[in-house]
């Protein structure tokens, strides 16, 4: 099922431009909850269709349908497009569902660089789905003798774990 969002923004004087390129501009928009990843690293970037008139396409996935990011990513996205001259069309897709199996391995580099735990891609964060908390390790000294806090970080989407060797709290990007 796709939700189409009618913002059509830009001009159609712009030159060609293909799928390949509209893939950069897209990977230069970062995530506006965490900066240092962008929206095609995060995995919500999911399709770009570059029709005969010119007109982009762009498919992007929330990572959950309550996101409050969402209109704010799409309009960023949006002026990423515009900014260069053509016209882009947002298609909000939610399914399949996003999950965190979608962040790229360079993502979760740079979630654990921040200072967030990023999901293990592997499924064993999975278990939390079943109230099992997962085994973390921090990303500030790599100590695996860590605990959760509170369900929720400084987003739904993430948790508070704190780690009991180097007393240092950090969020985990929850597996969904």
């Amino acid at each position: 099922m796709v939700a189409t969002t009618s913002e059509q923004v830009g001009n159609d004087h712009a030159s060609p431009v293909d799928a390949a390129t509209v893939w950069r501009w897209l990977d230069e928009v970062k995530d506006p909850e965490v900066p240092v990843i962008s929206v095609v690293e995060l995995g919500i970037a999911r399709g770009v269709d570059v029709d005969a008139s010119g007109l982009i396409t762009i498919d992007v996935t929330p990572t959950y349908s309550g996101c409050p990011a969402t209109v704010i990513i799409e309009e960023l996205i949006a002026a990423a497009i515009d900014s260069r001259g053509h016209t882009v069309r947002i298609n909000r897709v939610i399914s399949p569902p996003w999950t965190t199996d979608w962040i790229s391995k360079d993502g979760r580099e740079k979630l654990h660089a921040y200072g967030i735990a990023p999901p293990d891609g592997e499924g064993e964060g999975k278990a939390a789905l079943l109230g099992i908390d997962p085994k973390l390790k921090c990303p500030r000294c790599d100590s695996s003798n860590t605990e959760r806090t509170s369900e929720f970080g400084s987003t739904a989407c993430k948790a508070l774990y704190r780690c009991r060797d180097c007393l240092e709290p950090f969020e985990y990007f929850k597996c969904i």
